[in-house]
């Protein structure tokens, strides 16, 4: 019996099957056997087409019951892939991320340093503040979370760290109030970076500083948790959070 409701979907969208097949990498022909044969798609695939559809996967596949194993599916399924380690994240991957939001964009490190000393991200939220919102949160230099994440990481130097990305976000500071510093005393156990419905979620490991430690990108699909649990991180966190004071930076020697 054919998928009414896929063909429907497919054609409110503009979409051809071979769109739709590209999207989500797969033959058209197989897109063309879920319409017409109402062939079942994997999970994920059910789930990447919903999403791009923007329709509920129930609308599409209704019969299908969503079960723990089906939510664990679709979790994976918001993993756009995993680097085992920071430093091997393609380069210009995190301003391409923030280059495609349109909304929203959070930075929330403790530090972030790589970030604060590129000039490239510098102007890019510049740009985006214009008519989205850009939250950059750090840790607070002297609390206790960011002496303990310095210890975990075998230095401490964490406080003074975060004083020297201040002093490279000053001129933002300076020149474009619409974009919004705060300080944290959070214990972190990611490093998160959010553009829209991207992300990239830098793990925190005991013993090692975190361009050592693994790094997700994830992407938002409809109905799936995954991404939510780390966005409400964010917001959870910027609540809680403190604006920057000027005894927050260096002191003048």
């Amino acid at each position: 019996m054919p998928n009414e409701q896929l063909r429907a979907a497919l054609l409110a969208k503009g979409f051809t099957t071979r769109d739709l097949a590209e999207r989500i990498g797969v033959d058209p022909k197989t897109v063309e056997r879920w319409i017409t044969q109402d062939k079942r798609p994997y999970r994920r695939h059910q789930y990447a087409t919903a999403t791009i559809l923007k329709v509920d996967a129930s609308f599409l596949w209704s019969d299908d019951v969503r079960t723990v194993a089906s939510a664990a599916d679709l979790g994976k399924a918001e993993i756009v892939t995993v680097y085992p380690h920071r430093h091997m994240v393609p380069k210009g991957l995190w301003q391409e991320i923030y280059g495609r939001a349109e909304r929203q964009l959070d930075v929330l490190v403790y530090a972030g340093g790589f970030l604060a000393e590129d000039p490239v991200f510098h102007r890019l939220i510049s740009d985006k503040a214009k008519t989205a919102q850009v939250r950059i949160l750090m840790g607070d230099p002297d609390c206790p979370a960011v002496r303990q994440r310095g210890t975990d990481e075998g230095h401490m130097i964490m406080g003074p760290k975060i004083r020297n990305a201040l002093v490279n976000y000053r001129p933002l500071m300076d020149s474009h109030p619409e974009i919004e510093f705060r300080l944290h005393d959070a214990t972190l156990y990611n490093s998160i970076y959010r553009a829209d419905n991207e992300m990239l979620v830098n793990t925190h490991v005991y013993g090692i500083g975190a361009y050592l430690a693994p790094v997700l990108h994830l992407r938002k699909l409809s109905g799936a948790s995954l991404f939510d649990t780390y966005a409400e991180s964010i917001d959870h966190t910027w609540a809680k959070a403190r604006p920057v004071r000027d005894s927050d930076f260096p002191k003048a020697e």
